[in-house]
């Protein structure tokens, strides 16, 4: 397994949260943040964590923040972003709207690497999910490539990546659940 002072963390925190209709990082669950959730699952995985956002209200988490360096194309050039400012070869991708992720499942993708892929990415209920996964600092040209051309799906992206995808065990599946409406914000709190 990589040793943590060779990972990075790397939450995206710079959506829109459009369908929430408010700030998805900042929705309070079991009495944490969203980002606070995220957080805790990636350190003890990782020897440093940045978060991708334009939102200043992010820096009350004591965690590098940084801007976009491509604004307004969504979060394939987060993870551009991530990568750019990542001094490590891997890192850990982590959305913000992913609150119930827990260390346990984050491993399985650092368990799971290989020197020749760029992006090790999940797999739950037949949806793979890249925006929880292990890119290699090296698939970053490709992705800057990608968005020059004006490329913005996280997906097409990693289908130009060597990319290697690990199903993950259905009890687990919860854990990758995507929280982006209010009905379905209603559901893990109800």
């Amino acid at each position: 397994m990589i040793g943590k002072n060779n990972i990075t963390g790397i939450i995206l925190a710079g959506g829109k949260s459009s369908r929430m209709g408010t700030d998805k990082g900042t929705l309070l669950l079991k009495e944490k943040t969203f980002i606070q959730h995220i957080i805790d699952a990636v350190k003890p995985l990782v020897g440093d964590i940045i978060i991708v956002s334009d939102n200043q209200n992010h820096d009350v988490f004591g965690i590098k923040r940084i801007e976009d360096i491509i604004k307004d194309a969504g979060p394939l050039a987060g993870i551009y972003t991530g990568l750019q400012h990542s001094k490590t070869d891997y890192n850990l991708v982590v959305s913000c709207d992913v609150p119930l992720i827990t260390s346990e499942v984050l491993k399985q993708l650092i368990k799971n690497y290989e020197d020749s892929i760029d992006v090790i990415q999940l797999e739950s209920h037949q949806k793979t999910m890249p925006l929880t996964a292990l890119y290699n600092k090296s698939s970053e040209q490709i992705i800057k490539n990608l968005l020059d051309k004006g490329e913005r799906r996280v997906r097409f992206a990693v289908s130009q990546l060597k990319t290697k995808t690990i199903k993950l065990d259905d009890k687990l599946s919860s854990a990758i659940k995507n929280i982006n409406t209010k009905e379905e914000f209603d559901a893990i709190t109800n």
